[in-house]
């Protein structure tokens, strides 16, 4: 039943997409998106197609970590008295254990409604950034779908996801850099997961052209990170000390993580590669948008590098807050860096390409299909 759903999802996307082309004038409306005219689809047609994945959620079963998330929310009181002593309790992350302790007091300890609730939130916050930032709401959909970064976050990862997605979010500051808004709503997610205070430092990064210097920077520290992997992991084991995440270099060794799959850091690195071929049309739109989706994704990219070298249950899990952007940039720069029926064949074999790599995760890496 469970594994009919990971196909279902897909055929789902598939009649979405058919919708988008046969009936365009229900689907789509004129919007002012950084004082450009604009089509992009509808309100309402972003929540019936990413209800489904909401409401899976909370049916989702035994996926990942799930079970551990139980077993938490099993744990958490039934009344708003004792929030306060359950939280003093808690050593990490103590804005996600409140709100979720708040959600049983008040629903009661149901454990499908506690997921669809998260899942509602983390899909709001993502999907309402793409529906007024991608130039297709729908191969967005897909990529985040056939990437399995829905099962890995919104499955799996759940508390991490919040904080990404609550980064995300203030993306339309980052883009207008009001920087004082964008830290405040960061800090706030780091209460979530404090990994999210990763993002701090890129709101200043990733603005500017894409492929500027900053970033060509951060590429040249991601080599030397390589190539000295014994001497940057001291370094991160000094720079995590006195933090909840003080024994991050002690766990991967022990758990023997050799790094993520290259065949991951591949498909991930795509979007960062292709803007880097169209770099000439990139540069000639200048689309703010743009640019720093490019910044964000050269930023994935090279965490995902790093994470290959020295861990990918750990430093691989950092990316996502800044891949879930390469989902706005890859849809345009097939747009733009293509003609028109290059474009067609393109967005096909992108298809293609992202159904086989959804087949090998979750059939031969997962054993989920």
């Amino acid at each position: 039943m469970l594994s009919n759903g990971y196909i279902l999802i897909l055929i789902w996307i598939g009649v979405l997409g058919a919708l988008t082309v046969m009936a365009p004038e229900w689907i789509y409306r004129t919007e002012f998106v950084n004082g450009e005219r604009v089509r992009r689809v509808t309100p309402l047609f972003a929540v019936v197609a990413v209800l489904p994945l909401v409401i899976w959620a909370g049916f989702r079963g035994h996926v990942g970590d799930t079970g551990a998330y139980m077993e938490a929310f099993a744990d958490m009181p039934t009344s708003f008295s004792g929030i306060n002593s359950y939280i003093a309790g808690v050593n990490k992350d103590q804005g996600f254990y409140f709100v979720s302790a708040v959600i049983k007091c008040i629903m009661g300890n149901r454990n499908t409604i506690y997921f669809i609730i998260v899942a509602a939130v983390q899909c709001f916050l993502l999907f309402k950034i793409y529906r007024k930032y991608s130039t297709s709401f729908t191969i967005s959909f897909f990529l985040f779908l056939a990437s399995t970064d829905y099962v890995s976050w919104i499955f799996n990862g759940m508390r991490q996801f919040v904080a990404v997605t609550i980064t995300v979010a203030c993306f339309p500051w980052i883009l207008q850099k009001k920087y004082v808004k964008a830290i405040i709503v960061i800090l706030i997610a780091s209460l979530f997961h404090q990994s999210a205070l990763l993002v701090l430092p890129f709101v200043f990064i990733v603005q500017g052209k894409a492929w500027n210097k900053k970033t060509l920077l951060f590429i040249i520290m991601v080599v030397i990170a390589v190539v000295f992997t014994d001497r940057f992991t001291d370094i991160l084991d000094n720079m995590l000390a006195e933090t909840q995440y003080e024994n991050v270099v002690t766990d991967w060794e022990q758990f023997q993580d050799d790094g993520t799959n290259i065949l991951r850091v591949l498909v991930y690195s795509v979007p960062a590669i292709l803007s880097l071929i169209g770099i000439k049309y990139v540069r000639e739109a200048d689309d703010p948008v743009i640019n720093i989706c490019t910044n964000m994704s050269i930023a994935a990219s090279g965490l995902y590098v790093v994470s290959m070298f020295t861990s990918g249950i750990f430093i691989g899990r950092l990316p996502i807050y800044f891949s879930v952007y390469s989902y706005i940039l890859l849809p345009w720069l097939v747009k733009n860096v293509f003609t028109k029926k290059s474009a067609q064949l393109i967005n096909l074999a992108m298809v293609g390409a992202y159904l086989i790599f959804y087949y090998y995760q979750m059939h031969f890496a997962w054993s989920m299909l």
